[in-house]
């Protein structure tokens, strides 16, 4: 099916992010989003990835550029989008249960103040058993590991039923054995639903994902999978054995410094 016959569910054009008015985040950034995309967005750390989620979410806005979500301005297309923010660890004394977190996913449809509906009780169980994490629904949320609330925290964002997914480093506390059946969970929901994936891990990304997209203040993005070793060299200004071994940091200027 050729793009013009996809619905477009993002549209960034020539968008400028800076803090503090002089330090750029985002540089020019360009990015057209699909239904049924399945987007991983790789890159250095202090590279503008957490920023451009924010983007999207309407959480930061942009000095110069064009956002459009769900061909609307972010703020108000919000609700739609579900979000799994980067190292969310609950304290082992937090009070809410699973299964209460998981409902807090649907006050953007319902509002405070509010009781849930049959439904909404309804799509937190659907959700709970899609994650696996039904059997600990009772269970307090602190006490789980940090890759079972992990999959609550995705739980939390799938059960508004959104139409878009956004995961900054979903993977950060899912033991290696589980993360082969995370990424096909992704991969199942991605025919319903659009998914953006911000990432370090790269050897998963390549198989799982159907388009890669490196940023470094700017956008490197080719709406397929292919990217070169030079292209990768070049965005993370290291050599590629230490990208291949998923080696975290930061933007150098020259290597070894």
């Amino acid at each position: 099916m050729g793009k013009f016959q996809m619905e477009e569910l993002i549209k960034l054009k020539d968008v400028w992010v800076y803090y503090d008015k002089s330090i750029c985040a985002l540089e020019g950034v360009n990015l057209s989003i699909y239904k049924q995309d399945f987007l991983g967005i790789i890159g250095p750390n202090g590279g503008g990835k957490t920023t451009l989620l924010k983007v999207i979410l309407g959480l930061v806005k942009p000095a110069q550029g064009k956002v459009e979500v769900l061909g609307d301005v972010p703020e108000k297309s919000r609700k739609f989008i579900g979000y799994v923010p980067q190292f969310v660890l609950f304290d082992r004394d937090f009070p809410a249960s699973v299964w209460d977190v998981v409902l807090m996913g649907r006050l953007g449809q319902r509002g405070w103040g509010k009781r849930y509906s049959n439904e909404d009780k309804k799509a937190a169980v659907e959700v709970l058993k899609k994650v696996g994490m039904f059997e600990f629904k009772d269970r307090q949320i602190g006490k789980l590991s940090g890759g079972e609330q992990q999959r609550v925290l995705v739980a939390r964002a799938l059960v508004s039923r959104p139409k878009i997914l956004l995961l900054d480093e979903p993977m950060a506390n899912i033991d290696t054995s589980m993360r082969a059946e995370f990424y096909e969970l992704l991969e199942e929901l991605r025919s319903k639903i659009a998914i953006v994936l911000v990432s370090h891990d790269l050897s998963a990304i390549s198989i799982y994902v159907n388009k890669i997209a490196c940023l470094n203040r700017k956008l490197f993005y080719h709406d397929s999978k292919e990217i070169t070793a030079k292209e990768l060299e070049e965005i993370y200004q290291c050599p590629i054995e230490l990208i291949a071994h998923g080696v975290p940091h930061r933007v150098l200027k020259e290597h070894g410094k």
